[in-house]
């Protein structure tokens, strides 16, 4: 096993710390979220605009930032969650992931991350559930 972190990690790493040095507004970070949608890869990007679509109609109040260069929801200053395209990290498929302010539990396991290799009328369905729990409603 590598010690090393891999040239995309370190990106992300180096995007997470770049973004606690900015300042921005509201309206400048949901702008950054959306250009960060565009210049993904075409089929990522089809995801990434279903999810982004989703996840505000269903919590509204959400603040759209990155995180680790990744698009990304947050109430209060409080990254709850966000998403991860395939090619971010080379992986097989794109992911949402939930943090830990995130109102997911579920007995002693539960899953935090989720796969989308298509958004579907039942993928939406589910992730807007996952939202709406996520957020305590």
């Amino acid at each position: 096993m590598s010690e090393t972190l891999s040239k995309e990690e370190k990106a992300a790493v180096r995007a997470a710390a770049a973004e606690r040095r900015r300042k921005q507004t509201p309206a400048e970070h949901a702008a950054e979220v959306l250009e960060k949608i565009a210049s993904m890869a075409p089929a990522d990007r089809e995801v990434a605009e279903a999810v982004h679509r989703v996840v505000m109609a269903t919590e509204p109040r959400f603040e759209p930032k990155t995180f680790y260069g990744m698009p990304a929801y947050a109430l209060g200053g409080k990254v709850i969650c966000f998403f991860q395209d395939a090619g971010k990290f080379k992986t097989r498929y794109c992911t949402v992931g939930f943090q830990d302010d995130a109102n997911l539990d579920d007995g002693e396991m539960w899953p935090s991350s989720y796969a989308i290799t298509k958004v579907t009328a039942q993928v939406e369905k589910r992730l807007a559930e996952l939202v709406s729990r996520a957020v305590g409603n």
